[in-house]
């Protein structure tokens, strides 16, 4: 009923923004902070699954406070924290400041192990970032830079009803731009951060000769900047998808500041490891009763 005679498989989604007659502003807000597209490709898809990331948006909001994100206390360091724990219950080892020197293989391209000093781990596969293979011929290629800027300030973003936490994502049209700006702000709530202090982080693709001039738009959002912190970084991809030698390189992380990319590059990594779908269905109560 809710799209009438609509075939939302086969239709694009700029059918449906036509049918209910959004206007181009409503139809930014709807594709790039909703759905959280990063770009306007998704017009011409099928409207499926725009339809199922608005969904899961609204499902979203409220579930675990008034609105549809998580982020850990403590900052992101939580989430290697949890991993290595969730790690040593199942046997595996979680070794901090151990640089690796090179990945090795066999003499047919498959990957064996990876050497530290003197010391040498087999593995009948690896997963790593490109930072452990981009001084290595044939393994990533550059597909461009992300230029992100941490602004510490001592105030909530304006207009964002003293929020103490907050993602602004400004759509591509909105500057003139070909990609998003992203703003992802948290504060002392979070334990990241003293008392009274917020930390912001601006970050968009690289589209000109001055990245720091594209993030302006955003800067000015934000009122007096105390400290300003930027960097630009390249952004790599696996050229291979790692079937053949068993090295699966991840994605350098994009500009988004909200890890759908970096989440959907996990559960692809996964597929294409074991030749099945992650089973995202299981219920935190079924793991708990697992692990007891």
């Amino acid at each position: 009923k809710t799209w009438e005679k609509m075939d939302i498989h086969k239709q694009p989604m700029s059918d449906v923004f036509k049918k209910f007659k959004l206007e181009s502003n409503t139809i930014d807000f709807i594709g790039h902070a909703v759905a959280m597209h990063i770009n306007d490709d998704y017009l011409d898809q099928p409207a499926a699954d725009t339809i199922e990331k608005i969904k899961l948006y609204i499902d979203s909001i409220g579930r675990y406070g008034e609105h549809p994100f998580l982020y850990p206390i403590y900052g992101l360091g939580g989430i290697p924290e949890g991993f290595s724990r969730f790690c040593a219950i199942h046997g595996g080892t979680y070794m901090l400041n151990k640089s690796i020197d090179e990945i090795l293989f066999d003499s047919n391209g498959k990957v064996t192990g990876v050497k530290s000093g003197s010391e040498v781990a087999k593995a009948p596969l690896v997963i790593c970032d490109p930072s452990y293979v981009k001084d290595t011929k044939g393994h990533v290629k550059s597909v461009g830079k992300v230029i992100r800027s941490i602004c510490i300030l001592d105030h909530p973003i304006p207009d964002t009803h003293d929020a103490t936490s907050c993602q602004i994502i400004m759509p591509q049209k909105q500057t003139g731009r070909n990609s998003d700006i992203f703003v992802n702000m948290v504060s002392y709530a979070h334990a990241v951060c003293a008392q009274g202090l917020y930390v912001a982080m601006v970050s968009t693709n690289v589209e000109t000769s001055e990245p720091e001039e594209e993030i302006v738009p955003a800067l000015n959002l934000l009122g007096p900047i105390l400290e300003q912190f930027t960097m630009i970084s390249d952004i790599y991809v696996p050229v291979h998808d790692g079937t053949d030698s068993n090295l699966y390189v991840t994605e350098s992380y994009d500009p988004t500041s909200h890890f759908e990319s970096a989440s959907n590059d996990v559960l692809s990594i996964y597929k294409r490891i074991f030749g099945e779908d992650y089973d995202l269905t299981i219920s935190p109560e079924e793991t708990k009763q697992e692990e007891e």
